[in-house]
């Protein structure tokens, strides 16, 4: 190679040294923040798993499998793996076939609907707190809106949150409605982003309403679908904030999330290596859900 030539790829290194460092200059703040926050956290949190700790912090001694072993052999856990298993299959269909009906309507040109598209998306705006406290009202066995409505209609009252059978079933509900929001936004605009001319091509064709929309409007919005789907499952698995406030993990342990489950061994019984193999099993279970949709969910997914 000439001595121009090894000049040149030189500087071309140079430049690319040079752009690299400028690149982790940009993304130093964010990395740093989750190095902080996300990393450090857990990788602490599995080393807490193999050890007792102190309420402090501090490690005592290792332990090995123990906590996991005792995870294995607690009803207590299984309960909990169970009751997180049937929540997700309440939330994650729920929420995304409501988002998606209100998304359907909103995308029609009709007039005033701007003020609909401002109703359905308004859950966006509220906090989970004030959100699981609205339902904490309307649950009410005595005072509640939802019992007195049933009352009025010759109904018996129904004890929705102190009902082992219904308790997961209205925190699921809850849920649901906080959820409607951000999902309604992400689909509205997923469904505005589909070509016109594709519609009017079909109405030439003599493509009916439903025809159209299930061969042009589901197909073509399958990728934020898939993507709607992702962050239901990951969001649905780390519910806590409706559990604190609706049940505290009642009755009988039957909305003891394992999120809350953690936060239970932790916290109020200081059990805090447990704890921290439960959120090791929680980040595997995951994991291997994220995997799998991945895997059988994005071949049904239809990019334009």
């Amino acid at each position: 190679m000439s001595e121009q030539g090894i000049v040149s790829k030189n500087n071309k290194r140079r430049r690319q040294l040079r752009l690299f460092g400028s690149g982790i200059l940009y993304i130093a703040p964010a990395l740093i923040l989750l190095i902080v926050f996300m990393f450090y956290p857990m990788l602490k949190s599995f080393y807490f798993s193999f050890h007792e700790v102190r309420g402090g912090g501090g490690t005592e001694g290792f332990v090995g499998l123990k906590h996991y072993k005792d995870l294995i052999a607690s009803a207590d856990f299984r309960q909990s793996l169970k009751s997180t298993f049937l929540f997700v299959l309440y939330v994650v269909p729920g929420q995304i076939i409501v988002a998606l009906f209100l998304a359907v309507i909103a995308s029609e040109k009709l007039k005033g609907i701007g003020f609909f598209r401002t109703i359905f998306s308004s859950t966006l705006g509220v906090s989970v707190a004030a959100g699981a406290t609205i339902w904490l009202f309307l649950f009410h066995p005595s005072l509640g809106g939802i019992n007195n409505v049933l009352g009025f209609f010759g109904f018996d009252q129904i004890e929705w949150l102190t009902s082992s059978k219904l308790a997961l079933i209205s925190v699921a509900i809850t849920t649901i409605w906080m959820q409607i929001g951000i999902n309604f936004i992400i689909l509205l605009a997923g469904i505005q982003n589909i070509d016109e001319e594709m519609y009017e091509s079909a109405k030439i064709d003599g493509a009916g309403y439903f025809s159209r929309l299930f061969k042009i409007t589901i197909p073509l919005l399958s990728p934020v679908l898939f993507f709607v789907l992702i962050i239901a499952v990951i969001g649905s698995f780390q519910t806590f904030g409706q559990i604190d406030l609706l049940t505290a993990g009642g009755p009988i342990n039957s909305t003891n999330l394992i999120v809350y489950s953690i936060y239970q061994q932790a916290f109020s019984y200081g059990h805090f290596g447990f704890a921290s193999a439960q959120a090791i099993v929680l980040f595997v279970i995951i994991l291997i859900v994220t995997i799998i949709q991945f895997v059988v969910g994005e071949r049904r997914v239809h990019y334009q």
